[in-house]
């Protein structure tokens, strides 16, 4: 038998009717926004997150790992994020399983801005 982990992979997709705003509104929105990932990850909820570039679904905006007791919490707290009260991004929640380690090596920097 082989030994797996779970996590619970979000996916954060930006609705089709997804509601506009001002300039100053949405830079708001994601400042909490990534506040709100900033904290759950310092809390250890969370494994990582962030945006997604150059996929095939243009919708597809960003992805978070979480590491909770299930999918329907992990789905829960992804819920509260400020921008998806706002209703620019849109939560799909599944179960991920990964061999055990394998989310600890490092990724290639890249930066943004």
């Amino acid at each position: 038998m082989r030994q797996l982990e779970t996590f619970q992979l979000i996916l954060l997709r930006r609705p089709a009717e997804a509601p506009e705003y001002e300039e100053a509104t949405l830079e708001s929105i994601q400042q909490q926004h990534l506040a709100h990932y900033d904290a759950l990850r310092s809390d250890g909820r969370l494994v990582t997150f962030g945006p997604v570039l150059e996929q095939h679904d243009v919708s597809l905006r960003g992805i978070a790992v979480f590491a909770m007791g299930s999918v329907d919490e992990a789905r829960a707290l992804a819920e509260t994020d400020p921008a998806v009260a706002a209703g620019r991004l849109a939560v799909e929640a599944m179960t991920y399983l990964t061999a055990p380690g394998s989310l600890t090596p490092p990724g290639i920097p890249v930066a943004l801005g």
